[in-house]
C-alpha cells in the first residue's frame, strides 16, 4: 500500500503531521476525517526503491539508541498524563529516524484502532524484541507501563554501552592485524623480488636463512591466487556450517573457550544474561516466559542451550541454581548468588548486582586487553618484519665482510 504524508488540525487547533499507509487517495482522507483532524493537505510520501530487500531513500536502520529514546519519551509522556495515541503521534511526528518515524505512526493507528501498544509493536519484529514486547504487555496488565517502559530503556542504554565496549576491545586488534599481515604480504610479494633479483647479479651463495625466504617468496607469487581462491573457499564453507545449529553451537562454544578472548566473551554472556533476566522478572514476566526470552536473546548458541535446559528443569519443579550449576558455564559465585535470591525471594535484585559486577568485570576485561594485545602484535611485527629485513641484508653483510678481507 502506498504511504500518504498529511498535515491537519486537532481539536484544540494544534497542526500535525505524520505518515500513513491507506490503500488509495479517498481511503486517506476517510481515514484522517474519523480521527477528527481538520485537513489542511495530504499526499502520497515519495516511494522508495526496493531491490533485493535493499531500501534506497530515507530508510533507516532502527538502531538501540533510537529504541532508547523512544522508550524514554513514552514513559514520559504516559507518565504526565498524555492518552497513548497522542503520545505517539508527538513521537511519530519529531522522531529523527524517518524510517522508525514511520512505524510509531502505524503503532499510532493500531492502538487508535483498539489494539494494545503491546499487540501493536508484535507486528515489527525486526525492530521489537521479545523482551520488548513482553515488558510492554507486563506493564499494561500491572498498570505501570510509564515504569516499565523506563526500565526498559535503562536496560537499552546499558546493553547498547556493553555492545560498544565489546566492539571497541575488537575493533583495535582486528585493524592492526590486518596491517601486519597486508604489510607482511607486501614485503613477500613486491619488495623480496626486487632484492632477489639484486642478489642474481652477486654470482655468490646465498645464505640459507636468505634463500628459505626467497623460496617462500616464490612459492606464494606463484600459488598466491590459488591460496586466495581455497581461503575464500574454506571462510564461505565456515560461515556455512555456522549457520547451521550444529555449527552455530560448536562455533559458540569455541568463543567462550577461546584464550584470552574467552574470559571477556563469557563475562559478557553472564552480564547479558542476568540483567535481562532480572528486568523481565522485575516487570513481573512469569520465570517460564523470562527464561525463553533470555535464552533468545543471549547471542550465543552455547549459552541458549544451558539457558533451554535450566528453564526444562524449572518446569519440572527444580530450582534455577541447580541446572545453572550443571550448564558448566556459569561461574559458582553466580550459581550460589541465585540460589541465595530464590532462598531470599529476592532473585531480581541478586541478578542486578551480578549483572553490575560483571559489567565492572567487562570493563577491566577490555582494558586489560587492550593493554595485553598491543605489545603481542608490536612484539609479531617485530619478529616477522625484523627476520624479513635481516635475512634480506644478510647477503650485503656477506659480501661487505668478503671485500673488506
Amino acid at each position: 500500500m502506498p504511504n500518504f504524508k498529511y498535515t491537519a488540525k486537532d481539536d484544540s487547533g494544534k497542526t500535525v503531521s505524520g505518515i500513513f499507509e491507506a490503500a488509495d487517495y479517498a481511503v486517506a482522507i476517510d481515514m484522517l476525517r474519523k480521527r477528527g483532524l481538520v485537513i489542511v493537505s495530504v499526499k502520497e510520501a515519495a516511494a522508495r526503491l526496493k531491490i533485493s530487500g535493499i531500501s534506497f531513500g530515507n530508510r533507516k536502520k532502527v538502531k538501540t539508541d533510537d529504541l532508547v529514546v523512544f522508550s524514554r519519551q513514552l514513559a514520559t509522556m504516559v507518565d504526565a498524563g498524555i492518552p497513548l495515541v497522542g503520545a505517539l503521534d508527538i513521537l511519530g511526528d519529531q522522531i529523527e529516524n524517518k524510517s522508525f518515524g514511520d512505524i510509531i505512526m502505524k503503532l499510532r493507528n493500531d492502538v487508535e484502532t483498539g489494539s494494545s501498544l503491546s499487540d501493536a509493536i508484535s507486528k515489527h519484529k525486526k525492530v521489537f524484541s521479545a523482551l520488548f514486547v513482553n515488558m510492554v504487555k507486563a506493564g499494561e496488565s500491572s498498570g505501570m507501563l510509564d515504569e516499565i517502559l523506563d526500565r526498559l530503556a535503562q536496560y537499552l542504554e546499558k546493553t547498547s554501552n556493553l555492545q560498544k565496549k565489546i566492539k571497541s576491545a575488537l575493533i583495535y586488534p582486528a585493524v592492526v592485524s590486518a596491517m601486519a599481515l597486508g604489510i607482511t604480504l607486501l614485503l613477500l610479494l613486491k619488495v623480496i623480488p626486487v632484492f632477489k633479483n639484486i642478489f642474481s647479479g652477486f654470482g655468490a651463495e646465498l645464505p640459507k636463512p636468505t634463500m628459505i625466504l626467497i623460496s617462500i617468496s616464490d612459492a606464494l607469487q606463484k600459488y598466491f591466487p590459488a591460496i586466495f581462491l581455497i581461503a575464500i573457499v574454506v571462510v564461505l564453507m565456515v560461515t556455512r556450517y555456522v549457520k547451521t545449529d550444529k555449527g552455530r553451537l560448536k562455533y559458540d562454544s569455541l568463543l567462550l573457550k577461546m584464550p584470552i578472548f574467552g574470559v571477556l566473551f563469557t563475562k559478557v554472556a553472564i552480564s547479558k544474561f542476568t540483567r535481562t533476566f532480572s528486568t523481565l522478572i522485575k516487570s513481573g514476566v512469569p520465570i517460564l516466559n523470562s527464561l525463553e526470552i533470555v535464552g533468545k536473546t543471549s547471542g550465543n548458541r552455547a549459552v541458549e542451550v544451558a539457558v533451554e535446559m535450566v528453564r526444562n528443569n524449572v518446569r519440572e519443579g527444580e530450582s534455577i541454581a541447580e541446572p545453572l550449576a550443571r550448564s558448566k558455564i556459569f561461574p559458582s559465585m553466580v550459581v550460589r548468588m541465585v540460589s541465595v535470591g530464590e532462598q531470599s525471594g529476592e532473585l531480581e535484585k541478586m541478578l542486578s548486582k551480578i549483572a553490575d559486577f560483571y559489567d565492572e568485570q567487562v570493563d577491566a576485561a577490555v582494558s586489560g586487553l587492550t593493554s595485553l594485545i598491543e605489545p603481542l602484535i608490536i612484539a609479531f611485527l617485530g619478529i616477522v618484519i625484523g627476520t624479513i629485513v635481516i635475512c634480506m641484508f644478510l647477503p650485503i653483510f656477506k659480501l661487505t665482510s668478503v671485500m673488506g678481507g
